[in-house]
Parts: C-alpha cells; sequence; structure tokens
C-alpha cells in the first residue's frame, strides 16, 4: 500500500464512525476534518468531494461488518450454531458491532431517495446477507441437520427483516426487549427444524 492509500484508508476509517452515527447529510467537513486532523486541502487531496468519501465509507462499513459476520460464522461447526451465532452477533443494539449502529438502516433509509449510488451499496449488502443466511440454512439441509421441507429463502428474509427491525426499534425505545423477543422466536424455529 502507498503513503496516499494508507493515508485514503485513514481517513476512510477515521470518517465512517461519524458518517454511520450522524448520517451522509449530518456529517460536516469540518467533522472529517477534526477526526482526521487533516486540513480541508489535504481531505480533498485524496477525495474529490464529501459524497465520494461517503461512498467509500459506505463500502468500508459494509464490508467491515460482513467480515466480522463471516468470522464469527467460521468458527460455528454445525448450521444451527452459525445461526445462533448471527443472532447473537446483533443481539445489542445498544452495543452493536460497528459504532453507530447497523450500516444497512442508517445508509438505507438516509439513502433511499437522495442517493441512489449508496442505496444501491447497501441493497447489495441486505441481498448478501439474506442469502449467506439461506446458505446456512441449505448447508444444514445438505448435512441432515435441518429438515429438507424448510424454506431457507423464505427463513432469510424473515430472520433478516425481523432482525434489522428489532435493531430500529431497540435503538429508538432504548432497550433490547423487542431484540430479546425476536430472537426468542426465532431460536425456537431454528430449533423446531432441527432433525433430532
Amino acid at each position: 500500500m502507498t503513503k496516499a492509500e494508507r493515508t485514503r484508508q485513514f481517513i476512510i476509517e477515521q470518517s465512517a464512525p461519524l458518517f454511520n452515527t450522524k448520517g451522509v447529510a449530518g456529517t460536516a467537513m469540518s467533522d472529517i476534518m477534526e477526526a482526521t486532523k487533516m486540513a480541508k486541502g489535504g481531505l480533498y487531496g485524496h477525495f474529490e468531494s464529501k459524497e465520494e468519501l461517503s461512498h467509500a465509507v459506505v463500502d468500508y462499513c459494509l464490508g467491515t461488518l460482513s467480515e466480522k459476520i463471516t468470522t464469527l460464522l467460521n468458527r460455528e461447526k454445525t448450521a444451527k450454531g452459525k445461526l445462533f451465532a448471527y443472532l447473537d452477533f446483533l443481539s445489542s443494539p445498544k452495543n452493536p458491532p460497528l459504532q453507530g449502529g447497523c450500516p444497512m438502516i442508517n445508509f438505507g433509509m438516509e439513502a433511499d431517495d437522495t442517493n441512489a449510488i449508496i442505496n444501491k451499496k447497501v441493497k447489495q449488502g441486505m441481498e448478501w446477507s439474506v442469502n449467506r443466511i439461506a446458505g446456512i440454512v441449505i448447508e444444514g439441509i445438505g448435512t441432515g441437520e435441518f429438515d429438507a421441507a424448510w424454506d431457507a429463502k423464505e427463513f432469510a428474509i424473515k430472520l433478516f427483516t425481523m432482525m434489522e427491525g428489532a435493531i430500529m426499534i431497540a435503538r429508538v425505545m432504548g432497550n433490547d426487549t423487542h431484540m430479546r423477543t425476536i430472537i426468542k422466536m426465532l431460536k425456537t424455529e431454528i430449533e423446531a427444524q432441527v432433525i433430532e
């Protein structure tokens, strides 16, 4: 990595918590200057605009989240273990895996009508998540761990949607009550598909 590439990566990493917490519109160049301890000219030497930086930050946040999930899932030996680990990983919205919370919710809600590029990136992140969950169910069916009649795609959509909704509600309500209820329901459904 060249010095310029390292500096660019540093700017992205320092800016990510700001954008993920305050949003693209709410993050000012002065916030980025303060976080990076760089002058405006230095920042613009690496990114043409705040919008260009925001696109790189979204990629970074979504990539970091998927890496953390992949690392976590790779530790598990069973499909049930992987699904439970995924649920537990997201179980505390007040203490999220990324500073600022879930980037799919944060950037997705802000960009749905305002930024087609970010909206597309978030959509891809959501599709990756649903496909990853469905892949775990399919893996479990293939090894005989889960009932072969279980609809992997349907369950993946349900799990992902319920968890993202529970994350948003927990953050707004300021407690994890709804999250605990959703996780209990999903774990019960997973347990019901396990072949003894």
